[in-house]
C-alpha cells in the first residue's frame, strides 16, 4: 500500500489531516515572525496551539514513513528469490502492521474531543421509584462511585446528603477532583439505573424493580457560566436532621434559586452559612452548565450522533440484576456477571467500553459529515 492509498484508507479524515498540517505550517511561520516573538502573550498562544497539533503531524509523518517502508520492502521482495525474498516479505509485513497501528492512533487524534472532558465533576444520585428500596440502591451507587474514585486516587467531597432513614438515601451530591479528565471517564454514567432484587421486607420472595437517577456534570468555572448575582435569590433557613454544634440552632442552611431558569439548590451540611452558600453555588453553576450543554446538543443533530444514547435522564441506561448476579448496560448491550465487584467500584470494564463506543460513534459521525 502506498502513502496515497493510506490516505484513501483514512477516508473523510484525510481532509481534516490536511487542514491540520496546513495550520501547523502556518503556526511555525508565525513562531518565526519577529512581531509574534516580541509579543509574549501572542507567542504563548501560538506556541500552545502549535504544540497541540504537533503530535498529530508527528504521528501522520511516521504513518506515511511506515507505509512507504512497507511498499519499498514489497518491491525488493518482488525482485528477490529464496531467503532474501522471505526476509523482505517479513519486513514488509512488520512495516504494514506498524502503519496500521499508527493509522488507528491517528484516527483517535483526529476525532474532535469533548471540550469538557478534562474537567472535574459534580455527581448527583437520587432515589427514584421504589420507596425505601430505591433509597438503599441510591446509597449503594454512591458507595460504588466513591470506591471507584478512591481506587483511582481521586478526592471525594460530599456536598449534600439527604436521607429518608439511616442508610436510605434520598439524594446525595458529591464532587470528584484530582484526576486527569474525570468527566471523560464518568460522563456516560448519567441516566436512570435500575435494580432488580428481592427486598428484605418481601416475604413472598418476589423480585422488585427500583430505580435511582445519576447526573454527572462537569464542574463549571466562572468563565463557563455567565451568572448574574441579581438572578440568584438567596434564602436561609435552619438546618434539619443530625448535625454538629450550631448546625440545627442557627439559620446556616442556604437555598439558592436561579430565577430565570427556576433551578434550585440547597445546602445545609456545613456549620456556617458562608460554607453552605459556597457549596450551593458550585452545584448551581454545574447544573446551569449541564442545562446549557443539553440545549446546545439538542440544536446540533450531527453532534447527537456522537453521544451514547439520547442523554435523556428518563432513559434506563443500566440494570443491576441480583438474582442472576449480572449488570447490563443497555446502550451498548454489554453484560458482565460480576455484580458484587461492580458495586464495589470495579467499573473499569464498563466505563472503558462506553468510552470506546463514544469514540467509534464520533469517528462514524466525522466520516459521514466529510463524505
Amino acid at each position: 500500500m502506498t502513502s496515497a492509498e493510506g490516505h484513501a484508507d483514512l477516508g473523510a479524515l484525510a481532509e481534516r489531516l490536511a487542514e491540520l498540517e496546513r495550520t501547523h505550517a502556518e503556526l511555525e511561520s508565525q513562531l518565526a515572525d519577529p512581531e509574534v516573538a516580541g509579543d509574549p502573550a501572542s507567542y504563548r498562544q501560538v506556541a500552545k496551539r502549535h504544540a497541540q497539533i504537533a503530535e498529530v503531524v508527528d504521528v501522520a509523518n511516521r504513518w506515511r514513513a511506515a507505509l512507504d517502508n512497507a511498499q519499498a520492502a514489497r518491491e525488493l521482495a518482488a525482485q528477490s528469490d529464496g531467503d532474501d525474498r522471505a526476509a523482505f516479505e517479513g519486513e514488509a509485513s512488520q512495516h504494514q502492521q506498524h502503519a496500521s497501528e499508527l493509522a488507528q492512533q491517528l484516527r483517535g487524534l483526529l476525532i474532535p474531543a469533548d471540550p469538557q472532558d478534562h474537567k472535574d465533576v459534580i455527581v448527583e444520585v437520587r432515589a427514584g421509584a421504589g420507596g425505601d428500596e430505591a433509597g438503599l440502591f441510591a446509597g449503594e451507587l454512591f458507595r460504588m462511585y466513591r470506591r471507584f474514585a478512591e481506587a483511582r486516587g481521586w478526592s471525594v467531597e460530599e456536598l449534600s446528603v439527604s436521607e429518608q432513614a439511616p442508610g436510605v438515601v434520598k439524594e446525595v451530591v458529591f464532587q470528584l477532583t484530582g484526576g486527569d479528565g474525570i468527566y471523560s471517564v464518568l460522563k456516560h454514567e448519567s441516566g436512570v439505573h435500575r435494580v432488580q432484587r428481592v427486598p428484605i421486607t418481601e416475604s413472598g420472595g418476589r423480585i422488585h424493580t427500583s430505580t435511582a437517577s445519576v447526573a454527572v456534570m462537569p464542574e463549571a468555572e466562572e468563565v463557563d457560566v455567565e451568572l448574574d448575582p441579581n438572578d440568584v435569590r438567596l434564602d436561609t433557613f435552619r438546618a434539619s436532621g443530625p448535625g454538629g454544634q450550631s448546625v440545627n440552632t442557627t439559620d446556616s442552611a442556604v437555598r439558592l434559586t436561579h430565577v430565570p431558569t427556576g433551578v434550585v439548590v440547597s445546602s445545609q451540611d456545613q456549620k456556617s452559612q458562608l460554607q453552605n452558600r459556597e457549596r450551593a453555588m458550585r452545584v448551581l453553576r454545574a447544573r446551569l452548565l449541564a442545562a446549557e450543554q443539553q440545549r446546545a446538543e439538542a440544536e446540533r443533530a450531527s453532534e447527537r450522533a456522537a453521544q451514547i444514547g439520547t442523554g435523556d435522564r428518563s432513559e434506563k441506561v443500566r440494570t443491576y440484576n441480583f438474582p442472576q448476579r449480572r449488570v447490563t448496560d443497555h446502550r451498548i448491550g454489554l453484560t458482565v456477571h460480576n455484580l458484587d465487584d461492580v458495586l464495589d467500584g470495579k467499573l473499569d470494564q464498563i466505563v472503558g467500553a462506553l468510552a470506546e463506543e463514544e469514540q467509534r460513534r464520533r469517528l462514524a459521525a466525522l466520516s459521514a459529515n466529510g463524505s
